[in-house]
C-alpha cells in the first residue's frame, strides 16, 4: 500500500467520523433543520420568482418569502392550535360530566337490532362490556388528548426556539441553496450526473409529499369541520384536525371519524343528519382523496400507490410527524439508486452474448 493510498484511507475515515461527530453534536436540532430544508424545497420556485421580481437580490427575496410563509401557513396554524386546544379541554368536561351520553349506541342497538345482540351474546362477546369499554376509552383518550395539549402548553418555549431556528435556517437555504448543491455536487463522488438526478428526486418527492398531504388534509379536514358544524357536532374544529392528519392513511383515515359520528347521529334520533353525513363522507371526502392524492402525490413522485402509503406509514413509525416526508423520500432514492445500479450494472444482452459482437449467428 502506497503513501498516496493510505493518506486517502486515513482522509476517509476522518472525514466519515468528524460528519458522525457534527451529526451528534446537532442531533438535538434536526427536525427544526428537516423542516426548513423540506419548507426551503416547496417555497423555492416562489423564491426564484421574488429573486427575478427584485433583480437578483436574493436576500430581500428570502425575507419576502419567510414572510409570505409567516402569514400563509405559521399565523393560521397557530390559530387552528389553538382552537383544538380549546375545544380538547371543553370535550374533556362533557364528557366527565355526562353530557355526551355514549350509552346511547348501545341501547339503540338494543331497541331496534336486538338480534344483534342476541348474536353477540351467543358467540360469548357481552355487549354492555363493549359499552364500557367503549366509555372507558374515550374518556381515557379525552385525558390523554388534554394532558397532551398541555404538554404543549408548557412547552411553548422550547417550540416557539425551534420555530424561530427553522426559520433562521430557511432563510438560509433559500439565499444560498444553489451554492449549496453545487458544493454538493463537487463533494459527492458519485459522479455528477448521478448526484443531480438524486437531488432533483429528493427535491421532487419532497415537494409532491407535502404538497399532497397538505392539500388532501385541509381539503378533506375543512369538509369535515363544516359537515360537523352544520350538523350540530361537538368540536367541529378538532374533529376537522383529526381528519386532516388521519388523512394520510388513503381511503380510510377520514372515515375513522365521521362513521363514528354518523352512527352516534342514528341513533341519537337525528336520522337525517346521519344520512347526510355517511352522503358527505362517501361522496365527497372520499372522492377528495381519489381525485386529488394520485393527482398531487403520486403522478409527481412516479412511485405506485401502495408504495406511497407503505413508506408514509414506516416514516411516521421510525420519524414521528416528519416521517411523513421521509419515508416517501426514502422510497423514491431507493428506487432511483437500482434504476441507477440496473443501467451501470446490468446485462444488456440477456442471451449472455457479447454486445460488441458484428458477427451473425451460424444458421
Amino acid at each position: 500500500m502506497n503513501e498516496q493510498t493510505v493518506q486517502r484511507l486515513f482522509f476517509g475515515l476522518l472525514l466519515v467520523a468528524v460528519t458522525a461527530a457534527f451529526i451528534w453534536l446537532v442531533r438535538g436540532f434536526l427536525q427544526p433543520i428537516f423542516w426548513a430544508v423540506a419548507l426551503g424545497i416547496v417555497v423555492f420556485p416562489l423564491h426564484l420568482r421574488c429573486v427575478a421580481r427584485l433583480k437578483g437580490r436574493s436576500s430581500v427575496a428570502s425575507l419576502v418569502s419567510m414572510l409570505l410563509i409567516v402569514l400563509i401557513v405559521i399565523l393560521p396554524l397557530t390559530g387552528l392550535a389553538m382552537a383544538v386546544t380549546t375545544e380538547i379541554t371543553a370535550l374533556y368536561e362533557r364528557l366527565r360530566s355526562g353530557q355526551i351520553d355514549l350509552d346511547q349506541v348501545y341501547r339503540w342497538t338494543e331497541e331496534r337490532v336486538p338480534v344483534l345482540i342476541s348474536w353477540l351474546q351467543s358467540v360469548g362477546v357481552e355487549p354492555s362490556r363493549i359499552q364500557e369499554q367503549i366509555s372507558s376509552s374515550a374518556v381515557q383518550i379525552s385525558q390523554f388528548a388534554a394532558s397532551q395539549a398541555l404538554e404543549i402548553g408548557q412547552n411553548t418555549l422550547r417550540l416557539a426556539a425551534y420555530f424561530v431556528l427553522t426559520l433562521y435556517l430557511l432563510f438560509f437555504f433559500l439565499r444560498d441553496g444553489l451554492r449549496m448543491l453545487d458544493g454538493m455536487v463537487r463533494a459527492l463522488p458519485l459522479g455528477d450526473e448521478r448526484e443531480r438526478h438524486l437531488l432533483e428526486r429528493f427535491a421532487e418527492v419532497s415537494r409532491a409529499t407535502i404538497k399532497g398531504t397538505l392539500v388532501v388534509g385541509v381539503v378533506q379536514g375543512a369538509i369535515g369541520g363544516i359537515s360537523f358544524a352544520l350538523l350540530g357536532i361537538g368540536a367541529p374544529v378538532l374533529w376537522g384536525v383529526v381528519m386532516a392528519l388521519l388523512s394520510i392513511i388513503p381511503a380510510v383515515g377520514p372515515a375513522l371519524v365521521w362513521i363514528p359520528a354518523a352512527i352516534m347521529l342514528l341513533t341519537g334520533g337525528n336520522i337525517v343528519g346521519g344520512i347526510v353525513l355517511v352522503l358527505v363522507g362517501v361522496f365527497v371526502i372520499g372522492l377528495v382523496d381519489n381525485l386529488l392524492r394520485p393527482i398531487l402525490v403520486g403522478r409527481d413522485t412516479q412511485m405506485p400507490d401502495y408504495l406511497i402509503l407503505l413508506s408514509t406509514l414506516g416514516g411516521l413509525a421510525a420519524f414521528g410527524l416528519a416521517g411523513i416526508v421521509i419515508g416517501p423520500v426514502i422510497a423514491a432514492f431507493f428506487l432511483s439508486i437500482w434504476e441507477m445500479a440496473v443501467e451501470e450494472f446490468g446485462d444488456s444482452d440477456p442471451a449472455g452474448g457479447d454486445p460488441d459482437s458484428t458477427e451473425s449467428p451460424s444458421p
